[in-house]
């Protein structure tokens, strides 16, 4: 999977991670669709690196999405977590 892949599927986990945890974000749509960009790359390599579960090329694998989803929920908790009174 290319990294124009990739940027699809950080997006698509983003939006699902987003669905997962509700409430309001300090970055807004645009900071949570990065978040879930870099999720999905932080979670692929994870579980490729300590995992020992290699990604495979297959936009549809579903490890490969779990991998990503997480990746972007952790990310969005540490962001909240960092960030999260920064509206106020």
């Amino acid at each position: 999977m290319g990294i124009i892949g990739w940027i699809i599927l950080g997006l698509l986990a983003g939006a699902i991670a987003k669905f997962l945890l509700p409430g309001r974000d300090p970055g807004g749509l645009i900071g949570t669709t990065l978040i879930g960009i870099a999720g999905a790359f932080i979670g692929g390599w994870i579980s490729a690196r300590w995992l020992e579960h290699p990604i495979n090329e297959s936009f549809y694998d579903g490890a490969t999405w779990l991998a990503a989803i997480g990746g972007s929920l952790v990310l969005l908790i540490a962001y909240r977590i960092l960030f999260g009174h920064s509206r106020r």
